[in-house]
């Protein structure tokens, strides 16, 4: 993966999880919610169908939202 393919998946991550952040503090999606349209990401992932590098691309795809959801980083605690 290119360097500016890497840095526009960081971009894209920080603007979702800015965006859901957002959507939770202005109350328009509760917390269970954020969680529901992150378990749905990484199931999208853990499913999608690859070949070699696309399929452990996924994978890994899946394992950072998870990691996301055990570790609270998209709900921010008052």
């Amino acid at each position: 993966m290119s360097e500016r393919s890497e840095c526009a998946g960081m971009a894209a991550l920080s603007i979702c999880e800015a965006l859901l952040l957002a959507m939770k503090d202005l109350q328009v999606l509760p917390e269970h919610e954020v969680i529901g349209v992150l378990r749905d990401a990484a199931a999208f992932h853990e499913n999608a169908d690859g070949r070699g590098t696309d399929t452990a691309r996924h994978h890994a795809a899946a394992s950072l939202i998870h990691q996301i959801i055990a570790n609270g980083n998209h709900v921010r605690r008052p």
